[in-house]
């Protein structure tokens, strides 16, 4: 099968959307090169959005589809900042194979780990592009060994450099024992010669380790190797392939996107050893049969069954773009949402590419298209023929930071709410509610810069002005010891009453927020209201009575109760639950936990003292730091609370030269000095909404 779906996934500014421009530009689909940060005010063709294209980074993936050599490629570019980590995990998802980008300078760095992280999760096979080869300081030989100290990926080179940094000339491919070089303004041509002689000890090396490698995949290669033989191009091809697909290699490409070098060879490899999707295995539930595992055909002839994995909603109407794993789609066909349990009409087919799209009447198995103007959510399942399946969704990430926002005007109100309707519809990992107790709209997010282009965003598309209050940090209660718990519930005062008594004790736990054991015997409570009892404690732990978050690690046990006769019922042994729980509570000694984060920062080695200093005064903790002559990489673990702003601090600590990444790590217990300020915030706050 002649197509390939495959993705661009890398670290911030490791260059995949220059090297997603070239790629468009070698297959034809563009005619002019342009920019991530160019001069011209055009900007990158995947970078299509404003907001994109002033920041010069990817905030929305962006799909196209191109040809090269008689093969369709179904092409994702994927955002490198955590806070746009949803975009990388719902393409991943539909994927088949992906180009894992790596900077020559920087090597594998944070995100290239939370991304490594999640292809591994979705089983999707790579091919590794060491970019930027021509800046000073490029080592891609070093970047190999990363890949295997620090990925632990099987990497081999299948190229190495002719000169790097400034004196980047071309490339030795080691399949083919040639020296490539790319000639022409925008490196077009494509000129093949001996490999230089000063460097054909070097090549060979290379290649008797790629072959030693390689015979791992294949007995006949390995017969020809210790026989010194010949080994044909062909079976050297064919072996990386099989490794590849296995995801047991990672075939190492390398070479310039922003100096048009290395890019048609790394299209070659793209359809020579990234899997085609009846070479993947895709599963579906049988809603039917008891959710039954189904394995899909890459058949066009069988039951339509497609994923929609992204929403767009735009000014004419909804864009849900569908992978096909099964079957085809024909405009006019009638699909099932087997979620919503609701038919639907294909009324219009889209092809996309970037912003534009252009209308189809049907397609296969495999590919990845748009529908348009149907009702449906991220991760629903499409079928046809009657079948009833879901596909397995993709995981969302938590949100980690919130922000209470406020429209300035009625105008603004208005808009505020079409647009986060539409905002939380796209992305799953931007979510808001109203607090009941403040009644403040509140959002949440993946981080502060993910909050503030959703913000940018409400201003210039709807023209809502809004302000915003410090964000909340997502704190958490917990308890510390075990404590009984009995507790009455009476409520008799003639005609029908309410009565229950709920008896037992509450401990922490771990590994789990919440957890129910009934141990009651011999009927005391009626089994009718045990859920009700569990119903109750559920109800009590939305919010604790320290500074009024959820509490989590925490299990229930009730080992004895008493019920009435009449006065018995769901809501008296609910109530009965709730009252239990918080006489307990006061007994468990409950504390305060605070969520702390998995903070990476690659800087300059000159600056290391100063990002170490940084951590402490935010109460963070210096988990591994390691220096080379480029950079200095620091992981720490920081309370989110002390976050807020550290990217302005850490850019002037550093003249603008770090970056830091950070992921939800862990709950921790906050310190008894912030604990008696947090709590008295709450308690003020509280005093202030009861004389209202």
């Amino acid at each position: 099968m002649k197509l390939r779906n495959i993705g661009i996934s890398a670290h911030i500014d490791s260059g995949k959307t220059t090297l997603s421009e070239r790629i468009l530009f070698y297959t034809n689909k563009i005619h002019a090169i342009h920019e991530v940060r160019g001069k011209d005010g055009v900007g990158a063709t995947m970078d299509h959005m404003e907001l994109e294209r002033e920041r010069g980074i990817t905030i929305q993936s962006a799909a196209t589809q191109v040809e090269w050599k008689d093969y369709t490629i179904n092409l994702i570019d994927t955002p490198g900042h955590i806070d746009f980590t949803i975009e990388v995990e719902r393409s991943l998802r539909v994927l088949d194979g992906a180009i894992l980008v790596l900077c020559a300078v920087g090597g594998v760095q944070s995100q290239s780990i939370t991304v490594d992280r999640q292809l591994k999760r979705y089983h999707v096979p790579r091919v590794a592009f060491v970019n930027k080869c021509d800046r000073m300081g490029a080592n891609p030989l070093k970047v190999k060994d990363q890949l295997r100290e620090k990925l632990g990926l099987n990497a081999v080179m299948l190229q190495i450099p002719i000169g790097v940094g400034e004196k980047l000339a071309g490339i030795v491919d080691l399949i083919t024992q040639k020296a490539i070089y790319f000639d022409g303004t925008q490196g077009t041509e494509l000129r093949y010669e001996e490999i230089p002689a000063d460097m054909q000890g070097e090549a060979g090396t290379y290649r008797d380790t790629l072959l030693e490698a390689l015979s791992d995949f294949s007995d006949d290669l390995m017969e020809l190797v210790m026989n010194g033989e010949e080994i044909p191009e062909q079976l050297i091809v064919e072996t990386i392939r099989k490794g590849t697909l296995a995801e047991k290699l990672v075939p190492v490409m390398l070479g310039s996107a922003y100096k048009n070098k290395g890019i048609q060879p790394l299209l070659d490899a793209v359809v020579a050893y990234l899997p085609d999707p009846t070479e993947v295995k895709n599963y579906a539930l049988d809603l039917d049969k008891n959710e039954a595992e189904v394995e899909l055909v890459s058949d066009s002839s069988k039951a339509t069954i497609a994923l929609g994995f992204k929403l767009e909603d735009g000014q004419y109407g909804q864009l849900t773009y569908v992978r096909i794993y099964q079957g085809t789609i024909k405009k006019g066909d009638e699909l099932y949402n087997t979620r919503s349990r609701k038919k639907f009409k294909v009324g219009r087919l889209l092809r996309v590419h970037a912003d534009d799209t252009e209308d189809i009447s049907e397609t296969g198995p495999g590919d990845i298209v748009a529908l348009f103007g149907i009702d449906c959510a991220s991760g629903d399942t499409f079928c046809g023929g009657g079948l009833n399946y879901a596909m397995s969704s993709m995981f969302i990430p938590e949100p980690v930071i919130s922000l209470a926002i406020r429209p300035k005007d009625k105008k603004s109100a208005d808009q505020m709410s079409k647009a986060l309707n539409r905002f939380t519809k796209e992305d799953p990992t931007f979510q808001t509610f109203v607090d009941p107790e403040s009644n403040q709209t509140i959002i949440k997010g993946m981080g502060e810069l993910h909050l503030e282009v959703y913000i940018t965003r409400m201003l210039r598309e709807y023209s809502c002005e809004i302000d915003t209050d410090q964000p909340q940090v997502a704190y958490r209660e917990t308890i510390t010891r075990r404590a009984e718990f009995n507790y009455t519930h009476k409520k008799q005062t003639g005609g029908a009453g309410q009565y229950g008594r709920v008896a037992g004790f509450m401990e922490p736990v771990e590994g789990t927020d919440y957890e129910f054991v009934d141990s009651t015997k011999g009927g005391v409570i009626p089994i009718e209201y045990i859920p009700s009892c569990d119903k109750g404690f559920r109800e009590a732990i939305k919010r604790g009575s320290l500074i009024g978050f959820p509490i989590v690690n925490i299990r229930c046990t009730v080992n004895d109760g008493q019920y009435h006769p009449v006065d018995s019922s769901d809501m008296a042994f609910q109530a009965a639950a709730i009252g239990a729980f918080r006489e307990g509570y006061r007994a468990a000694a409950p504390c305060i936990l605070e969520p702390v984060m998995k903070v990476d920062i690659d800087s300059p080695p000159e600056f290391q003292g100063a990002v170490f200093a940084s951590i402490h005064q935010r109460r963070g903790t210096i988990v591994t730091s390691s220096e080379d002559d480029f950079a200095s990489h620091v992981e720490a673990e920081v309370p989110l609370k002390e976050m807020f702003g550290y990217s302005t601090v850490i850019r002037s600590l550093t003249q603008g030269k770090a970056e830091f990444t950070m992921e939800f790590l862990k709950y921790s217990k906050v310190p008894a000095g912030i604990s008696e300020e947090l709590i008295k915030v709450y308690e003020e706050k509280r005093r202030k909404e009861s004389q209202k």
